[in-house]
């Protein structure tokens, strides 16, 4: 395993530099970026027009925190032409190589410059709009809320592990109908930003994909108040979920996970859940674009996955759990389906989470082989959507949480017969 060096700062000194030659900065708006010179020029003239037009009575500085990007990110980004008086910077970050560094990065810069607002947005954005971001962050600079999260439309097989696993579970856990807990795009006050600078979570996979989930979740636990703001369809490079299940997936999960001991004494005195603020709605004229799934594969990965891995399986889940997902597997070597009840899923990641507390072996690996049954719930979902469009697809997500939601006393049984 590679071992990186711990810095105290994601900030070099050309950009400490930099930043003490802003003056007055209202409102930060920074894209964490990486091998990304076909996309990165629309994302940041979107965000200088934005700036001129709907900010244009504020001070905005622009920050670009690339990890090192091997294309033309940088020059692309640098390139782009915008009003004089907008403050732009593009770095190379340091430390740990990942998201959450890059976004370390932009919080350091805004409590530097003690913004009030502070705005990120992923940079393959097709669909960004100027308006996209007032959004972001005219909730924060109305004092309205500290964190602001986007809801999208997204075709029905977009954003599968937050459909599947990081939305039902956060709503269950802590009771808040944040749709896009992992978005990417969000809005944030410096306050917000300057907690975030302060945990000591910086040189842990936190540092790399799992981040969003724990900016969300720390905000919900912490007492700031979130918001959520709707910002029509997200074009994006979205891929075939089957071939390309994204490194992310563990470092996401077991960030969920590992939040579920933090916060403990939290989500187990939630119960329901309930709409966060709706400060915002876009004029978006994109439509879905269709993202492909090869269901064959995601079947195949099933029974296979399951095979080499069944005797771990009967180890993490209940008893009863595991003779249901017996039967499944059974049934999908026979006709090549698969069909994971809602039930049925929302306790089999119930036990794996009640599991990963007291794994005193490799919890990335207990985290890593769940990815078949990911694979097969995700299965199952393609055929309850198949005639559906993107729209009646959402109900079924939204039903999936419900049942999420009933079954959480289970949760709380499996740890309460654990302590006593």
């Amino acid at each position: 395993m590679k071992v990186f060096k711990k810095y105290p700062s994601a900030l070099r000194s050309d950009t400490c530099e930099w930043i003490s030659t802003v003056k007055n900065c209202d409102v930060l708006i920074g894209v964490p970026a990486w091998n990304c010179e076909d996309s990165i020029s629309h994302v940041v003239s979107t965000i200088g027009k934005a700036a001129s037009t709907f900010l244009k009575d504020l001070q905005c500085a622009i920050l670009i925190s690339d990890g090192g990007s091997l294309d033309d990110t940088r020059e692309n980004a640098e390139a782009v032409e915008m009003d004089d008086d907008i403050a732009r910077k593009v770095m190379i970050y340091r430390g740990m190589p990942g998201k959450g560094t890059s976004l370390r990065a932009i919080f350091e810069a805004a409590k530097l410059l003690r913004v009030r607002a502070c705005v990120v947005v992923d940079s393959d954005l097709r669909s960004i709009t100027p308006e996209w971001i007032k959004l972001l962050s005219e909730p924060i600079l109305d004092g309205k809320a500290d964190y602001v999260a986007p809801r999208y439309k997204r075709h029905k097989y977009d954003g599968t592990i937050t459909n599947h696993i990081v939305y039902p579970l956060t709503r269950a856990l802590y009771g808040k109908r944040i749709r896009q807990p992992i978005g990417g795009d969000f809005g944030l006050s410096g306050d917000l930003a300057a907690f975030y600078i302060g945990e000591d979570v910086w040189d842990t996979d936190v540092a790399r994909f799992g981040i969003d989930i724990w900016m969300t979740t720390s905000a919900v636990c912490e007492g700031y108040r979130t918001a959520e703001v709707d910002l029509g369809v997200k074009v994006h490079d979205a891929k075939d979920p089957s071939f390309d299940l994204p490194p992310m997936f563990n470092q996401v999960i077991s960030t969920l996970f590992y939040l579920m001991n933090r916060y403990e004494k939290v989500w187990k005195n939630v119960d329901g859940s309930e709409a966060v603020p709706h400060l915002g709605t876009a004029t978006n004229n994109h439509r879905c674009e269709a993202v492909p799934v090869t269901r064959s594969k995601l079947v195949a990965e099933f029974v296979e996955g399951c095979d080499h891995f069944c005797g771990l399986y009967k180890t993490v889940l209940a008893h009863e759990n595991y003779a249901q997902l017996k039967r499944i597997i059974r049934k999908a070597k026979t006709s090549a389906k698969v069909n994971i009840p809602h039930d049925l899923w929302a306790k089999i990641l119930y036990d794996f989470a009640f599991t990963y507390q007291s794994w005193n072996r490799n919890r990335r690996r207990l985290v890593g082989i769940m990815t078949p049954l990911y694979f097969g719930r995700l299965a199952g979902y393609t055929y309850e959507v198949e005639d559906m469009d993107s729209e009646k697809a959402e109900e079924v997500i939204q039903e999936q949480a419900t049942v999420f939601e009933k079954n959480k006393e289970y949760l709380r049984h499996r740890f309460t017969e654990w302590e006593e």
